[in-house]
């Protein structure tokens, strides 16, 4: 707590030896910025981010440069397989993950005592609820970001073929599912009212969208027996299945394991359309939550 305070503190200080400037838009970004660095900072001197860089980002990692080795042996070439399982552990860590330490941003203040002393700072409420989701946005993607580009590395080192267009595909996928998973949990973290709320909540709606994947989802069709558009327009809605199925479709482009329902996405989108949609559709979720949560934050009793 009194690592927290000193941060506060000198976060206050820097911003009243900043002059006061004439350009509403540049002291607006000033204090999204100020707020951002102040969210990286107390990031790195937490705990859980020394627990999921060294978990999330080394394991993952040592994952890759394993795994190169096996698909030199079973035959495989390049990171493409890598990448599907690497896709695959980040759909089951990276959103409940985010939703966790998230929502404890805005309910952990005020259990803190310190949500007060945040709001007393001379910095606007925008800057200070966006810097702190941009903040946020940069210590999770980072871990997640640096193990791909550690494990692209090191198949470049030892000479083993690159799918640098997947890759940035993948990469702009996670981005984008991080981004949407983000907006959710300020969304939460705005609306409760103490930390056990807020994680209470944030766990539901991650089981949610997991079971809502395949087991409810599958169930509904079976006993209701709707049409297939219809089941596949309600699945599109889960940020969760449109994420999966993007990465089923940069693996296998006739997305087979989908079976029947992978020509009525086909026939909508077309390949390159759905992908579009998939980096779009989250990113908008994410941003319409977070602007929900924001309004929410301005118009009610703070402190």
């Amino acid at each position: 707590m009194s690592e927290r305070v000193e941060a506060l503190r000198l976060t206050d200080e820097a911003a009243e030896e900043t002059p006061p400037s004439s350009d509403t838009v540049g002291s607006r970004r000033g204090d999204l910025l100020r707020v951002a660095r102040l969210d990286v900072s107390e990031a790195l001197r937490a705990r859980w981010f020394a627990l999921y860089s060294i978990v999330f980002g080394g394991l993952v990692a040592f994952l890759f440069i394993f795994g190169l080795t096996e698909s030199q042996i079973l035959g495989f070439l390049g990171l493409s397989r890598l990448l599907v399982t690497y896709i695959q552990v980040c759909m089951a860590v990276l959103p409940i993950f985010i939703l966790v330490t998230t929502v404890r941003s805005l309910a952990g203040d005020r259990e803190a005592g310190v949500f007060e002393y945040l709001l007393s700072l001379p910095v606007s409420l925008a800057g200070w609820f966006w810097g702190k989701m941009i903040g946020r946005f940069g210590v999770i993607f980072a871990p997640v970001f640096l193990a791909m580009a550690a494990a692209a590395g090191w198949a470049v080192y030892q000479e083993i073929p690159v799918p640098w267009d997947l890759f940035g595909l993948y990469t702009a996928l996670l981005a984008s599912l991080s981004w949407c998973f983000l907006g959710i949990a300020m969304l939460i973290s705005t609306l409760a009212r103490s930390t056990d709320v807020a994680q209470g909540a944030a766990f539901f709606v991650w089981l949610v969208l997991v079971l809502f994947l395949d087991l409810i989802l599958l169930g509904v069709m079976v006993q209701e027996r709707v049409q297939p558009e219809v089941a596949v327009t309600i699945a599109l809605a889960n940020p969760l299945q449109v994420f999966r199925t993007a990465a089923m479709m940069l693996f296998d482009s006739s997305m087979t394991l989908l079976g029947p329902s992978a020509f009525v996405i086909l026939d909508a989108f077309g390949t390159r359309g759905y992908i579009a949609y998939a980096l779009a559709y989250p990113v908008a979720l994410g941003s319409i939550c977070a602007g929900l949560g924001f309004a929410v934050f301005r118009r009610s009793d703070l402190p």
